[in-house]
This record gives C-alpha cells, structure tokens and sequence, in this order.
C-alpha cells in the first residue's frame, strides 16, 4: 500500500504529460540547491568568457605575440572591473588562487611588516622599544573561516605569534568594536574581522571597527607603537550587498570568485598598495602581479573573475 500522499509512476507520469505531448520535469526530479555559502554556480556569461580566454588568449601574458597580448588586456580589464566593483583602484588588487591563499597573504605580510618595522626604528631609537621582545599580536573574532583561524593557530603553535580570539554576542552573532579594540595590545600588528559570517550570514560591524581603529593609530604612532592594520573577509558578502573600501576604511580586503556566481579564484585588495599598506610576498619567481604574487596568471579564471564583476552580474 502506498503511503498517504505518494503517487503510482503512471499517476506521476500523467502529471508530468502536457496535451501538446511535451513531458514536463517531475517535482520529484527537481533539485533544490541550498550550499550557496560554500559555492555558487557559474553563470552562463562567466563560463563564456572564461572560453573565450581559452581559445583566443592563451599566450603567456608576459611574451609580447598577439594571444600574449590578449591576455595582457583580460587580466588589466578584470583588474579594473574588480577594482570598481570594491571602490578601489586597480594598482591596488592582485590576483590569488582564492580566498585561502588572499587571507594568509595578508596574515604573513603583518607578521613581515612588525618585525621589519621593530628592526628599523630599534636601529635609530635611542631608546628601547615598547614592544622589544614581543611577537606580533592578531585581534579577530572567534567565529573566522579556517582560512583565517587555522594560519593563526599555526602563528601561536610555532611561537611565531600571539593571538586573542573575541567572543561574538550570544544574542546578535555579531563581534562588538568595544571588545576588538579591549583585546588590542601594544605589539598587536592586525585586527582582522570577517565581514559577513559564512555560517549565520550575520554581518559584522567592520565600518565601527574601521573608525575605532583609525582613531587609535595616532596615539600609537606617538608613542612608538606598531599602526594596526585592518583586514576584512569580504567573501561571504561580495554579489549579496554593497561592498566599497572607502565605507569600510580597510587596508585589506579577501575576494573569492566562487562565492559570486564566479569561478575558483580570488583577489585582495590592499589600500595603497606597497606605499601605505605593506604587502610581503610569500612566493618568489618570475615577477607577475609586480612581484607581490608570481606565477603565470590564469587568465581564464582571471577574465571569469573580471566578468562576474561587473555591476549586472552582481545582482544575479
């Protein structure tokens, strides 16, 4: 017998029949996607260009022959349709293999940068240094991807850094500014603070966070301390909600394609690009993105990228 509510295959096919003896898909056949934090599918214009890229721009971006040439031109155009995309400019991304390799990028430059900048004011200072013996210090929040704890536990694990882990609400899932900033310390180098939450899609208040900390950098500089730099994960809000630098007055920000209807592929942002943000590469080879990330890019994924980043790709 069968259960309440279930059909025979010949109930479910007459269902499925129209008079003009097209047969439509089944209810029962349909899927229903609900994984969108973790991937979303390409879109079909995504998928075109990436074939394109394929086909007519497969030369080395870096030899000066016409598919060379091409696809110079698709990584510049991705570079500023992504740049516009943010608020930013385009000196100011460089292209990734995706949001793990952006996120920890910016986690080994902070750790560059303060003892680069202990050693060079150590030589000049008269006096000894606030922060002489100290690791560099990370303010986040507890409820970061991986991609951000994980780099971090490492840091703390190999005694190479010291890390603080702020609670969020229990009532709005959201980090509070008065708690990021009660958690920063003389030597900490970065606070980095994800700007939507990939669990709960709860949005956390970065802008806040931004002001608190621009606010503070004067009186450390004054004192000798390192200037805090600020880094948001922007992946889970990237084609959900406006994103722009300038708003969230960050100096880095995390781009991951595939969470925006793009492909598997990412980008950082870095405000001032080697002039007022420091950015330490983590790979050495043959110069491409201005040395801060070598490797042959990849122009397909790159040119996906470059069109999913468009403002009428955004709102898919």
């Amino acid at each position: 017998m069968e259960a309440a509510g279930e059909r025979s295959g010949d109930e479910r096919g007459r269902a499925a029949s129209r008079p003009d003896g097209h047969v439509e898909r089944s209810l029962l056949d349909r899927k229903v996607y609900m994984d969108y934090n973790a991937t979303t599918p390409l879109e079909p214009e995504v998928i075109q260009a990436m074939t394109e890229a394929m086909q007519e721009a497969w030369g080395n971006p870096s030899s000066a022959y016409p598919a060379g040439r091409k696809a110079k031109e698709i990584i510049r155009a991705a570079r500023e349709s992504l740049a516009r995309m943010v608020g930013g400019r385009p000196e100011d991304v460089v292209f990734t293999s995706g949001g793990t390799e952006s996120n920890n990028l910016v986690i080994h430059s902070a750790v560059k940068h303060f003892h680069k900048t202990r050693l060079s004011k150590g030589d000049t200072a008269e006096r000894q240094s606030p922060v002489e013996g100290a690791l560099p210090h990370f303010v986040t929040s507890s409820v970061e991807h991986d991609s951000i704890r994980l780099p971090l536990e490492h840091l703390v694990e190999e005694q190479v850094a010291e890390v603080t882990f702020v609670p969020v609400s229990q009532v709005s899932g959201q980090v509070e500014a008065e708690d990021i900033l009660a958690a920063v310390r003389p030597a900490t180098c970065l606070v980095t603070v994800m700007l939507a939450n990939n669990e709960t899609g709860v949005v956390m208040p970065v802008p806040e966070i931004s002001r608190r900390v621009r606010a503070l950098n004067p009186q450390r500089a004054a004192h000798g301390l390192p200037v805090l730099l600020l880094h948001t994960d922007a992946a889970q809000a990237l084609g959900k909600r406006r994103v722009d630098v300038q708003d969230l007055g960050v100096d880095f920000l995390t781009i991951v394609g595939h969470k925006f209807y793009g492909p598997r592929i990412g980008a950082l942002y870095v405000r001032g690009l080697g002039e007022l943000t420091p950015l330490y590469p983590m790979l050495f080879g043959g110069g491409q993105e201005r040395n801060f990330r070598p490797g042959t890019e990849n122009t397909p994924m790159i040119a996906g990228l470059g069109k999913v980043s468009l403002g009428d790709l955004e709102q898919a």
